[in-house]
């Protein structure tokens, strides 16, 4: 009661409320009842995030945000960070960043300029390959822009063809060249992979010229065999092995068949490292396995090792006294295995730290 006295406010603003009475000594009185004040404090106002703390995406939407930007240069590099942090909102606000930059791409010069900055993030910034091709896929079939130029995908190939006619300068040059050339492989690969060109009947396909053009870098790179072009070259067919192989057995081509045995030739000749030699073959290894697609027998017949090539593809691979490794395809697999588990009974009471399992005395 006395502590409901001290609430005062100025009058016109006091309500009356009654209590129920529970006793003599209860009885109805008045409360004060201060009014609702709203809060002139943003939402993103620094006294909610810790220090140190990025606010400039804390957001997952990228929405109304490019009211105050100045040029196109500014609002595209802020959003391409945004997707760098959070690839998660693609799908979410592509299509309202691709009418905001169709509303503000309007002459061939801001057409080139949109081109330019993709192609940077997605060659300078790690692991923005994946995401710049699907952009650039995107933007391809929605940009309005007729441009004297070309289209948006005219403009980034041509981008693209700069730096391809360079490939034998770059792939010979120093580490800062190699880098970012074995960069931009990576992103043509991304693009043959994502970039969707429409035929003349409404199929969708790949490009053609992306296909020929990674065959080249491929050669490029197992022609200057030092470790990072090699590394470079791995990566490559591991990512796009399958696709390209595909796309050359439809024409009729050996062609990966030819890579294969360059790879082989690498191997045998090449003064690489020994971990880019082991890439390699693993790399050869998975292509041996239809890269990594494994098809399904017939319903009808079971699997054996005889007329399956991928049976044993996904048995553990276990190692002798000696190191080498052997999997249930070798035939002495029992006979090591068993060496396997005799040797492992040499220490039954011990874990991996050394500390004994039992009690003293025993």
């Amino acid at each position: 009661s006395e502590h409901l006295q001290q609430a005062r406010i100025p009058s016109g603003s006091q309500e009356k409320v009654s209590v129920p009475d529970s006793g003599p000594e209860m009885a109805e009185f008045q409360v004060a009842v201060a009014p609702v004040v709203a809060s002139k404090l943003s939402v993103k106002a620094p006294e909610f995030y810790p220090s140190g703390y990025n606010r400039n995406f804390a957001d997952s939407s990228f929405e109304d945000e490019y009211d105050g930007y100045l040029s196109l240069a500014e609002y595209v590099q802020d959003f391409l960070n945004h997707l760098t942090e959070q690839p998660g909102c693609f799908e979410t606000e592509i299509e309202l960043f691709a009418e905001t930059v169709n509303g503000w791409v309007t002459a061939d010069e801001t057409l080139q300029e949109l081109v330019e900055l993709i192609y940077q993030q997605a060659t300078s910034v790690p692991n923005f390959s994946y995401m710049g091709a699907r952009l650039c896929n995107y933007l391809s079939h929605h940009l309005t822009i007729s441009s004297q130029s070309g289209s948006f995908r005219q403009l980034l190939l041509q981008r693209c063809q700069t730096e391809y006619e360079n490939r034998d300068e770059a792939a010979k040059g120093d580490e800062t060249a190699q880098t970012q050339f074995h960069a931009f492989v990576l992103f043509l690969a991304e693009l043959y992979l994502n970039l969707e060109i429409k035929g003349t009947k409404g199929q969708v396909t790949r490009a053609e010229i992306l296909q020929e053009g990674l065959w080249e870098l491929l050669n490029v790179l197992f022609s200057n065999p030092v470790d990072n072009n090699l590394m470079c070259a791995v990566k490559l067919l591991k990512l796009t092995g399958s696709v390209l192989e595909d796309a050359w057995k439809e024409k009729g081509k050996n062609d990966m068949e030819e890579m294969i045995q360059r790879i082989e030739n690498v191997v045998l000749d090449a003064n690489c490292s020994r971990d880019v030699k082991h890439m390699l073959l693993k790399v050869v290894e998975l292509r041996s396995s239809n890269w990594g697609r494994v098809h399904e027998t017939s319903p009808h017949t079971k699997a054996t090792p005889e007329d399956d090539p991928n049976y044993f593809m996904n048995e553990p691979t276990f190692y002798t006294s000696d190191g080498v490794p052997f999997t249930a395809a070798d035939p002495d697999y029992q006979e090591e295995y068993q060496e396997l588990l005799e040797r492992e009974d040499l220490f039954p009471d011990y874990e991996e730290n050394g500390m004994t399992l039992s009690g003293p005395g025993d």
